[in-house]
């Protein structure tokens, strides 16, 4: 639902991917910006209407977007659309943060448009600190980009696993993201993303920016 530049943009994404998509939107001029290739359907009303949902095919559907300008129009879509039709596979967007936590905490998963790009610039301004990457919707488990103090190159992942007690799924190296083996050796200047609790990440954190404790 909402074919302005967020929504067209993943609807053609979607489509390239090899997915079906129909798209919503109370403006049928909107539909121009899926582009004369676009293969799917546009259904012109509310993405909140029943009716309209089901002609945009919702009953068949593997997910839902809801991508509209308007912060109630986007939650009330999405409600509608896991609660009536059965869809668990859903987002808003919100363009409130307050708001967008409280709806992640009724389990409708929220892109919070300037959270996101505060925390995009704010991994760019301070890449010494760890921010969140993604984090479940009730906020107990969180992917976070983290820096390692110096001393912990030339430690395998098992190694560092087991000392803070929490996976690394992840090594980014050379701008590159790779998956690593529990014998990957950590190199200097590569960057770690560290799965962990929430509760836990101060203690994570801190035990990656001091050097290995020695036993």
């Amino acid at each position: 639902m909402g074919c302005g530049r967020v929504g067209s943009t993943l609807a053609k994404s979607l489509e390239k991917r090899g997915h079906t998509v129909a798209m919503i939107d109370i403006d049928v001029d909107a539909f121009r910006r899926l582009g004369p290739d676009f293969r799917g359907d546009t259904v012109k009303g509310v993405g909140f209407d029943r009716e309209v949902l089901r002609q945009a095919g919702i009953e068949h559907a593997g997910g839902f977007a809801a991508v509209s300008s308007g912060d109630n129009s986007n939650v009330l879509a999405a409600r509608t659309v896991r609660e009536e039709f059965g869809v668990d596979n859903v987002v808003a967007r919100i363009y409130d943060q307050g708001r967008a936590e409280v709806y992640e905490r009724l389990g409708i998963p929220t892109v919070a448009t300037v959270r996101w790009a505060a925390n995009q610039v704010l991994r760019s301004l301070l890449p010494e600190g760890s921010e969140p990457v993604w984090r479940d919707p009730a906020g107990g488990v969180r992917l976070v980009q983290m820096h390692h103090h110096e001393d912990w190159v030339g430690k395998r992942v098992w190694q560092i696993q087991e000392a803070v007690r929490t996976p690394l799924p992840i090594v980014m190296r050379f701008g590159k993201g790779m998956i690593p083996a529990e014998d990957t050796v950590l190199q200097d200047g590569d960057l770690l993303y560290v799965a962990v609790a929430s509760d836990r990440l101060d203690e994570v954190e801190s035990a990656l920016a001091n050097p290995p404790v020695k036993h």
